[in-house]
């Protein structure tokens, strides 16, 4: 035998192994997906032994490559290759495969085990995560290498399936990244024909390398040659493309080695069975009574990567000592921001602003509060879907992000909202405090983003304009309704609809401070008076809601509740109520109000007060909890209207004089019924 037999032997019983590992779990679990990981088992295999650079001992090393499993049905492929390379995974973790409790779950779940580098399942979001990624590469490699000294040098590797393919979001950010150039980021499109419901002619039969080639990536076709040799010098080709992103086609078959299942989408979702995985083993010639079987030899040389991985972070350790030593203040950024952290003392001298000033929409004190955080914090990035106009997002003199310049700050991501989102959380992933803006009602368009967000704990920031129907001419379909109530629905996703400027800055500084959980503002397009800053508690957002303006006099006959703009409409109601004791609450964040201790919800909003009416000009959906069954809501219950913003509201019913009146009635009401 020789000696490139004798490796050839030793790629296949490797490759198999990975096989053999992913059908014992999901037959295990009796569920999943075992059909891809068969048949990408070479490829995965390739990546992680022979191209990437990474070190098992320390998944979080600044400059190792990145991987995302894109089809993150085929988490088994990853859940293997971490466990046979090295990572903090052990083989029971691998036994138990989609048990509660464990580090392998159904789908890549980011900071469940070490090594995943972003929770994937929902399709076409971890190719757009990637590019995000792979941008937020390009991007700190522009503001922190420096000639003789490149710190930051890697790789974003992805693997995508036909089903991510055929999602909107990842045409949205692959065309992005073609007209940014983002050269080191490879994607392996596994073109295996096959989907949960049957073969994908069914539905799919565009060119996808030609359409790769149209958003201006460097396209490569394996076509069905899987060996390792050829994986490996197609991946090595692309990743010396430097200014365009590259795709790989591979065709891969589902259910590789399978007699009855493979090329078929009994492959796909459901375990193979034992008959059939006892007769796959045989013909990969394994002895089918063995269950999760790794041998000696195999688990030996993927071991291998360990010694690779602490020599190639020594290697780079060694250049950012030096780097260290010549620009210590840069090094020690590139640390923080790697970390998700933010500079000491970064939220000092929050901006405030005096109610003498002329009254100011929300999105306009946003745009001022941003200037003052892009000062503070050195890696604050954003940008809008095409709308910085509107949204008042950018950086002033921040630089636009373009391809082959990317140390801006300002990103064009175009009209494309799903992709905007899933870049922003891959920009997150590499440390950035990222936003993405565009206006409320859109925000449907992106939640799939949003939700991964508030899935894997990374603090994005969502900046929504044009938060209700005063936002006025553009008419129904552009004034949200029912997207707030929706938002607030997300576990995790905090929502900050400030009633002023004020508020508006607390609420950046509380969305910045927060390094676990996304942030979604809703902010006014109209102006608004600005409230006295003294009258407002330094934790109003933290808190979620105060007592802007109290009763005189005694308890409270009745308590108003608003949010954003309706907050002075029901400062305005209760100046109106001259002889009523009345509480106004503003409620700038409901669910860290949600959260807070029951003794301070008491204190805000005393039971004892039956008579409460909150003002929102949106969906009254989730208000009950706070008014009360003897409450009322002001709000909408149909879609908006097109008129000028004053018009519409008076419209549609929601103005001081309906509140005060309304509040007269309540209180009237509740007292004869005691």
């Amino acid at each position: 035998m020789t000696a490139t037999d004798s490796a050839t032997a030793l790629d296949t019983l490797c490759v198999d192994t990975i096989r053999t590992l992913s059908m014992d779990a999901v037959q295990k679990a009796n569920s999943g997906h075992p059909g891809t990981p068969m048949a990408l088992a070479p490829l995965a295999y390739v990546l992680y032994t022979r191209v990437m650079r990474h070190n098992p001992a320390d998944p979080d090393w600044i400059d190792r490559d990145r991987f995302v499993l894109s089809a993150g049905h085929a988490s088994m492929l990853l859940y293997s290759m971490l466990y046979l390379t090295g990572y903090p995974l052990t083989l029971e973790d691998v036994e138990n495969f989609r048990q509660v409790g464990s580090p392998t779950a159904g789908h890549p779940e980011r900071k469940h085990s070490p090594g995943i580098e972003a929770t994937t399942g929902p399709l076409g979001q971890g190719i757009s995560m990637s590019v995000g990624l792979a941008l937020g590469e390009r991007m700190l490699a522009a503001r922190f290498n420096e000639q003789g000294h490149e710190v930051v040098s890697h790789y974003t590797f992805t693997i995508a399936s036909d089903g991510d393919m055929q999602e909107g979001v990842a045409s949205e950010a692959s065309s992005l990244a073609g007209h940014l150039g983002l050269g080191r980021l490879i994607a392996f499109y596994d073109d295996n024909k096959i989907q949960l419901a049957g073969p994908t002619s069914q539905s799919f039969s565009e060119d996808v390398p030609k359409r790769y080639e149209a958003y201006g990536w460097h396209v490569e076709n394996v076509g069905e040659d899987m060996s390792v040799d050829r994986l490996e010098q197609a991946t090595r080709s692309a990743m010396a493309v430097e200014d365009r992103p590259s795709l790989i086609l591979v065709r891969s078959h589902i259910g590789y080695g399978s007699p009855h299942k493979q090329d078929t989408s009994g492959a796909h979702g459901s375990p193979l069975g034992e008959d059939e995985v006892r007769l796959t083993k045989e013909a990969y010639g394994w002895d089918p009574d063995k269950h999760f079987y790794v041998p000696e030899e195999a688990l030996a040389h993927f071991r291998e990567c360990c010694q690779r991985g602490r020599e190639f972070e020594s290697e780079w350790r060694q250049r950012f000592d030096a780097y260290r030593e010549a620009f210590p203040e840069q090094a020690s950024l590139l640390e923080m921001i790697d970390a998700g952290a933010m500079p000491d003392g970064w939220d000092r001298d929050v901006p405030r602003f005096d109610p003498s000033e002329d009254p100011i929409a929300t999105r306009k004190a946003s745009e001022k509060v941003i200037q003052w955080a892009a000062k503070a914090v050195p890696h604050l990035v954003g940008g809008s879907a095409d709308l910085a106009s509107s949204t008042l997002t950018d950086i002033a003199g921040g630089g636009d992000v373009e391809k082959g310049a990317y140390g801006g700050r300002n990103l064009r991501f175009g009209v494309r909202e799903h992709g905007m989102g899933a870049i922003v959380n891959g920009l997150g992933l590499h440390g950035f405090r990222a936003y993405g803006a565009t206006f409320l009602t859109f925000s449907d368009y992106m939640r799939g983003a949003l939700r991964l967000s508030a899935l894997m704990k990374l603090p994005s920031i969502w900046v929504y304009t044009h938060d209700s129907i005063g936002l006025g001419e553009d008419g129904p379909t552009h004034q949200p309704i029912e997207q707030i109530a929706g938002l607030r629905a997300m576990p995790r996703l905090n929502v900050v609809r400030p009633a002023d400027a004020n508020e508006t800055a607390l609420g950046w500084r509380f969305a910045l401070r927060n390094l676990e959980a996304p942030t979604a503002f809703a902010l006014s397009r109209q102006n608004l008076p600005i409230l006295d800053p003294e009258a407002i508690p330094d934790d109003a957002i933290e808190r979620g809601a105060y007592v802007l303006r109290d009763a005189e006099g005694g308890d409270p006959e009745v308590i108003l509740i608003g949010t954003g703009s309706e907050v002075s409409l029901c400062l305005g109601a209760a100046d109106a109520l001259g002889d009523l004791r009345v509480r106004v609450v503003s409620m700038p964040c409901m669910d860290t109000f949600t959260q807070a201790e029951e003794s301070y919800r008491e204190q805000v909003l005393p039971s004892s007060c039956r008579a409460r009416v909150a003002v929102e000009a949106a969906s009254p959906f989730g208000w009950d909890r706070w008014i009360g069954p003897d409450g009322a809501f002001v709000g909408m219950t149909t879609f908006g209207e097109s008129g000028p913003a004053k018009q519409v509201y008076e419209h549609f019913g929601i103005t001081a004089e309906r509140v005060a009146s309304l509040c007269r009635d309540l209180v009237e009401r509740v007292n004869g019924d005691r």
